[in-house]
């Protein structure tokens, strides 16, 4: 029988309902809080369009998707791709890799996992705490603001998983980040991750095109290409093409005001290919036509090539050709939180140890998108959450083991290793 008191998870989110999961199948008391009236809003968010899980592709190049280099590794080589399908099916929601590699669900949803994941939660017998907002931290004293008033409680221990500030209208608000710098924690400043810039369209553009999508096209900055489809929206453009170089162009509009990025209209065909298309056109053709026939672009593509270039595009065709091929698009800004995919910043992961307790407050854990690491779509985000709030669990665990003589220090870091934590008294 459990006679302790509970440990407290603060967040609903993939992280904070996986270390609950960890934490209640080890026989622990468990209670989940958080400031929404149900759990899990972002993720069936994120399965609005069908939810991707994680990928397929090697474990090397997964890994290498996480920035800082690292950061997730030993948390993700213990709960990797394979056995994050393997607990999908578990919970009767089987998975398959559609054809870019990405992992989904059958059902292609996120409701019925989520389902099923509360409901062996609620088997397990974690307890369950909506509309309780924290707003304190004391030691290992936590409060919160709830419908019934103030409430104070005494946890165990507590794993915090808040999220970063991203779609803050689901839950994660980074309304946290006082709280921890109020007693030194070092957190560097949430920004948009995997989020949409900002282009200084014409009206005429902006009104003809805003909400059409970009398809098969490739996107080139700093010598990185990334094929996939973008979106044009009435100020910029996103899509998963642009999330993926989302990370360097957000950081060299922070540094230098701007960013120059070359868009492939048609990256199959080759530029001397293309020239001939072009030149073999039929006789009186406009020069829009011609693009539209011989070089196979849709309306939107063509608007783009006169943004890049103005009204008078070339008319000689391995010149146009090469516009085509490497249309300039300058991004003068990101796109706010509200509207980010994921966050970067949040807490250093060197102010974790390797029990993912933060350094100088013992019994208090981190896991999750409020610590400063970041990943592209495409099932990295929520592979990270799951497996980073596994390892926290993993790391609680042993360090209340150790604190009972049970078990010994840690083998598994969540994030960077640091240096090992000395055993609670």
């Amino acid at each position: 029988m459990v006679t302790e008191n509970p440990i407290a998870v603060v967040g609903g989110g993939p992280a904070g309902l996986a270390a609950a999961e960890v934490l209640a199948a080890s026989g622990r008391a468990v209670t989940v809080y958080d400031r929404m009236p149900s759990l899990g809003r972002k993720m069936l968010m994120a399965g609005r369009g069908g939810l991707n899980l994680t990928h397929s592709e090697p474990l090397t190049a997964f890994l290498a998707r996480y920035h800082p280099a690292g950061s997730l590794t030993r948390a993700v080589e213990a709960f990797p791709p394979a056995a994050l399908r393997a607990w999908c099916e578990a919970l009767g929601e089987p998975t398959f890799v559609g054809s870019s590699g990405r992992v989904f669900p059958e059902s292609f949803k996120a409701s019925p996992l989520l389902r099923a994941w509360l409901a062996r939660l609620g088997d397990l017998g974690v307890a369950i705490r909506p509309r309780h907002r924290l707003t304190g931290i004391a030691g290992q004293v936590l409060t919160f603001d709830t419908p019934d008033g103030d409430l104070t409680v005494h946890p165990t221990a507590t794993l915090l998983a808040l999220g970063g500030a991203s779609w803050p209208r689901l839950g994660s608000d980074g309304a946290w980040v006082p709280l921890l710098e109020g007693f030194g924690v070092p957190v560097s400043p949430l920004r948009p991750a995997n989020a949409g810039f900002s282009v200084a369209w014409s009206e005429t553009f902006r009104e003809r095109h805003a909400g059409t999508p970009l398809k098969r096209v490739a996107l080139d900055f700093a010598g990185r290409s990334v094929r996939g489809e973008a979106v044009v929206t009435r100020t910029g453009l996103e899509g998963g093409a642009v999330y993926a170089l989302s990370r360097n162009l957000r950081e060299a509009i922070a540094d230098r005001g701007s960013a120059s990025l070359t868009l492939d209209l048609r990256p199959d065909l080759g530029t001397e290919a293309l020239a001939a298309r072009l030149a073999g056109g039929r006789r009186g053709d406009s020069l829009s036509a011609r693009l539209r026939k011989a070089a196979g672009l849709p309306p939107v593509a063509i608007g783009l090539l006169r943004e890049a270039a103005g009204a008078a595009l070339p008319a000689e065709p391995a010149a146009l050709a090469r516009l085509i091929k490497a249309t300039p698009l300058t991004l003068t800004g990101t796109m706010g939180l509200d509207r980010a995919i994921s966050t970067a910043g949040g807490v250093d992961l060197s102010a974790l140890d390797d029990y993912a307790m933060l350094r100088g407050q013992p019994g208090l854990f981190l896991a999750g998108e409020m610590l400063d690491w970041e990943a592209p779509t495409g099932g990295y985000l929520i592979q990270g959450a799951i497996a980073g709030g596994r390892a926290a669990a993993d790391g609680m665990l042993r360090w209340l083991g150790n604190a009972q003589g049970l078990v010994q220090k840690p083998t598994m870091p969540v994030a960077s290793a640091g240096q090992d934590a000395p055993s609670p008294s």
